[in-house]
């Protein structure tokens, strides 16, 4: 037979494909499925709602006393509890309303279609004059307030159509926008304004703002990662080396910089107000 020559054995590699090289998962991918980036909210003191209408509201005003004006962890604006009576039991219902400049303990608040123009009184922007300064907007009829909820921020009334149906707000950020006019609103501007005049001056207080919102800061840039981490990671200088514009059908791990972006820069020339 001759000599047997000695084949050389095979590896497990050579059974099983190589796989590509895989990047890993990158921090905007993770934080939709971890647990980590969920907000603390263990001692939130609860959802801030307006009254829920009911027959008292749209058709004459509820009477309802300011009890308490509290912090909540996380929100820079403070809060009051609002106490009502209920209308068909024998109880009282406990309401959270963000607190605006003005209100204190022991104020007699008004809620309804009724209710007389003064702070701290919730009542339909139609029934409101034109310049009225509002929060706690509702953005549709009967949802308990969507705009101007944060610390220092507020709502205009601008104009009511001819018919009654429609009301212009403009938002805190400048833009104007049509709701019904049966949406409610709180009379004033919401309390703990200014929060963002005082400067931060150290990293702990920093720490300890997000401590109790979410884990969201210290936030590392992504040409400061290593291209297995980011797509702008790498290089020997901290540079991008591509155009940060990515497209709307990009994979997931690929989203990052200016998403599906219109047009990028610096917005020059003046910006005609739409009325």
């Amino acid at each position: 037979f001759g000599s047997r020559q000695s084949l050389p054995k095979k590896s497990r590699q050579d059974f099983c494909p190589k796989k590509p090289a895989m990047g890993r998962v990158i921090r905007g991918s993770r934080k939709g499925k971890s647990l980590i980036f969920t907000a603390k909210t263990r001692l939130r003191k609860g959802a801030v709602k307006l009254r829920a209408v009911d027959y008292a509201e749209r058709q004459g005003y509820m009477k309802g006393l300011i009890k308490n004006i509290i912090h909540d962890p996380g929100r820079g604006a403070p809060l009051c509890e609002v106490v009502f009576h209920d209308p068909y039991r024998y109880k009282l219902k406990k309401e959270l309303w963000v607190a605006v400049e003005g209100a204190h303990t022991g104020q007699f608040v008004y809620c309804g279609s009724k209710a007389q123009l003064a702070i701290g009184n919730v009542l339909p922007v139609g029934k409101m004059p034109e310049g009225t300064v509002i929060s706690m907007c509702e953005e549709k009829a009967t949802d308990r307030g969507r705009y101007a909820r944060a610390s220092g921020t507020s709502c205009m009334v601008v104009g009511h159509s001819d018919d009654g149906r429609k009301s212009r707000i403009r938002l805190p950020s400048g833009s104007r926008k049509s709701i019904p006019s049966t949406c409610r609103a709180i009379v004033g501007i919401v309390a703990g304004g200014g929060r963002m005049d005082k400067p931060v001056l150290k990293a702990g207080n920093n720490h300890h703002k997000y401590r109790v919102k979410r884990n969201s800061w210290p936030k590392v840039r992504g040409s400061a990662m290593n291209p297995v981490e980011h797509p702008h990671g790498g290089g020997n200088h901290q540079h991008v080396g591509h155009p940060t514009t990515v497209s709307r059908a990009s994979v997931a791990g690929q989203k990052v910089g200016l998403i599906a972006a219109r047009r990028t820069g610096l917005l020059r020339g003046g910006q005609k107000l739409k009325k």
